[in-house]
């Protein structure tokens, strides 16, 4: 899968406090608000229309936490669920792992700089604000990056949120971001802050695999696998490659499922797989139509123990 590493990213930077906000559904920004598009030249490259709905509440202290990477020519937002240190609120410790942590999945990359401040707040159960350094900011983007790389943040604060039940999902949701306690940065020289910001549509990967994540190990047997797609109805077709000697990786399974259609579950999928024990790689790709080849591919390795 051709996604973009960190190596390339030499230079992509950190980002500062601004308040932005977000969609329950990831649409378009409302009237009077501001998409992060980059307000200095430069717009983003085409994207879907879609994206992700906002996260739902869970029971689990992971944070979900959203990275950049590549697929299919374009780049795209992916999510991860990391562990974190419980010290700092829900929106504080995802974005914190954002900005110091690398991703599990090597494919991933992140182009913000470890902070020397980070706060967050959010007031009304819609409006989310973040509070930070302007070191988080230190890697030279271009306009296209520098407008994903904050929306990179508005998509993990609005996750951890809705994830730890902070905001009301039902309501439109909007990050503004400060710099340094100020609302006149411009991030990476690229993009103002200080307007409340969205989702921007079409943004999140069109394939994601959710579980299981980059290089965990489950037991054997009955391996279930979730994803979702941004494409809900459309086919998808997935591949299990098992590794061998020498690096080698030969097919093990092959199929083809449907991402789900109806309300409340639209765009995931599951696959529950009986696999021996081994190392392996799941690829799942939207199938291409009318003799077309699939597209946005998405990878993942795992073990079976």
């Amino acid at each position: 899968m051709g996604r973009l590493r960190p190596a390339v990213l030499a230079g992509i930077l950190v980002l500062v406090p601004v308040l932005t906000a977000c969609t329950a559904e990831g649409g378009p920004a409302p009237t009077g608000t501001v998409a992060s598009v980059p307000a200095t030249g430069g717009t983003m490259p085409d994207a879907p229309s879609t994206s992700a709905p906002l996260e739902t509440t869970q029971s689990s202290n992971k944070a979900p936490v959203y990275w950049i990477g590549r697929t299919g020519g374009n780049v795209f937002l992916y999510r991860e669920f990391r562990d974190v240190p419980e010290q700092e609120n829900p929106v504080t410790r995802a974005l914190r792992a954002m900005m110091s942590e690398k991703p599990l999945d090597p494919d991933f990359f992140t182009p913000w700089q470890n902070p020397d401040k980070l706060a967050t707040s959010i007031s009304g159960k819609d409006i989310i604000t973040v509070d930070v350094s302007a070191d988080a900011f230190n890697s030279n983007l271009d306009a296209d990056m520098a407008a994903r790389a904050i929306q990179q943040l508005i998509y993990t604060a609005t996750a951890a949120a809705a994830s730890s039940g902070l905001i009301d999902t039902g309501q439109q949701v909007r990050v503004r971001i400060l710099v340094d306690g100020h609302t006149d940065y411009v991030a990476f020289g690229k993009v103002q802050l200080g307007a409340l910001m969205t989702r921007a549509a079409g943004l999140v990967a069109p394939v994601w695999i959710i579980d299981p994540q980059e290089n965990t190990e489950v037991p054997s047997g009955s391996v279930k696998i979730t994803g979702r797609s941004t494409s809900p109805g459309a086919k998808l077709h997935w591949q299990i490659l098992q590794s061998g000697d020498g690096g080698s990786k030969s097919p093990f399974l092959t199929g083809e499922t449907t991402a789900a259609a109806g309300q409340g579950q639209a765009g995931v999928f599951t696959l529950a797989l009986n696999l021996p024990p081994g190392d392996y790689e799941l690829r799942v790709a939207q199938a291409g139509s009318g003799g077309e080849p699939d597209r946005n591919e998405d990878t993942r390795s795992f073990k079976v123990r």
